[in-house]
């Protein structure tokens, strides 16, 4: 199949900011795209060649939209998988498949399908309705504390919370979801795993992850983790397990834990580019943007490795501000050798809302981590 200046049409469901960054090598590779998103002012609708607005949950939208490309991928876990499964049925190609999104989508059946596959993962119990919850705990199933989580439409934080006491329970959505045994770990880490249709399997080098305290956001990436090699062999294990039961094409972003006794737990995938790999633009020989292109048309896989190390910054928005965004003391930080910075394009910025990110690479991951901080205190997102 020739993909590059031809009538091949790729087709994208979703147009935020992963999407973007997609297109910036589609862009490079002269592949035409079509994007559907249901805000008209997606970041991606610059970039792809034909720009939709419509429902991604929407059955009958995306069949339509479907129909029109060669292959479909997808850059948000939220759309109708039996439009997918559909669309499969009468012949297009969707990678990730539909069966791996219908999986991952719901993280009670994510969970179910670690467990039957012996992928090591924390202990958790399923309930239909939050509500359930309180009845587990008094008759002893379940104890104090734990981690809640919203089995579906849980992004960034968000349908997560860490649940300590009864009162912890009152505000939360009565909906279906898993309560997870809280592990104390030392640190959280991720493997991106590539792998095209033919079974070509690659992995991008073990980063780090820390997190915002009150968000529940990632604040910065760290590539290469700052681990013992024998643990990062142990992640970079289970995260090739773990694609090897999803048997997916496209990237899988493996996120662990590593407890405080060096096991290694597996606590969500996504199946697509993803937060922890974005440093890749900047720090790899291969970004995952294009590594996911090169997975889902089929194409040679390219090298992972870092030319550098790298950190990652996420540019969230400030607490107080909502409006038209502005992003103050941006020289500054453009001054800084090895920083680079991303936005994303949205035009309003509110409370912990992902507007961008920064990049910053460096030969040494210690000066990298630093200039990290640095950026991290200098740049604001605020409003107008």
């Amino acid at each position: 199949m020739n993909y590059f200046s031809s009538n091949f049409k790729l087709g994208i469901l979703g147009g935020g900011q992963l999407g973007k960054m997609m297109l910036y090598d589609t862009r490079k590779f002269d592949i035409y795209t079509c994007v559907i998103d249901p805000s008209p002012e997606a970041p991606s609708r610059l970039a792809c060649d034909e720009f939709t607005v419509g429902d991604l949950l929407d059955y009958d939208t995306v069949v339509n939209f479907g129909k029109k490309v060669d292959v479909l991928t997808f850059e948000i876990e939220n759309v109708n998988v039996d439009a997918l499964e559909t669309l499969e049925d009468q012949g297009v190609k969707v990678f990730p498949s539909s069966k791996t999104l219908r999986t991952i989508q719901n993280k009670a059946t994510q969970k179910l399908f670690y467990r039957d596959n012996t992928i090591p993962t924390a202990d958790f119990s399923r309930f239909a309705h939050t509500s359930e919850i309180e009845d587990a705990v008094g008759n002893g199933g379940l104890s104090y504390p734990f981690v809640w989580k919203s089995a579906r439409f849980g992004y960034d934080g968000q349908g997560v919370k860490v649940v300590r006491r009864y009162t912890d329970l009152i505000d939360l959505p009565n909906v279906e979801c898993i309560a997870e045994k809280l592990i104390p770990f030392k640190n959280e880490l991720a493997v991106i795993v590539a792998r095209n249709e033919k079974g070509d399997l690659k992995t991008y080098p073990v980063v780090e992850m820390e997190f915002h305290p009150e968000a529940n956001q990632v604040e910065y990436v760290i590539c290469p983790a700052r681990i013992p090699d024998a643990i990062a062999k142990k992640a970079e294990l289970v995260a090739l397990k773990t694609a090897a039961a999803f048997k997916h094409v496209g990237l899988l972003a493996v996120e662990m834990f590593q407890t405080e006794n060096d096991e290694i737990l597996v606590n969500e995938v996504a199946p697509r580019p993803h937060n922890s790999g974005h440093y890749s633009i900047e720090a790899s020989y291969t970004s995952q943007f294009e590594q996911q292109l090169r997975c889902i048309l089929n194409l040679p896989l390219g090298n992972t490795e870092s030319k550098v190390a790298g950190v990652m910054v996420n540019l969230v928005g400030a607490e107080d501000y909502t409006g038209d965004v502005v992003y103050k003391n941006i020289e500054k930080i453009m001054a800084m050798d090895g920083v680079t910075p991303h936005i994303y394009g949205k035009k309003e910025t509110r409370p912990f809302r992902k507007m961008g990110h920064v990049t910053i690479v460096n030969k040494d991951i210690a000066v990298a981590r630093e200039v990290a901080e640095k950026v991290k205190r200098t740049i604001e997102v605020i409003s107008e």
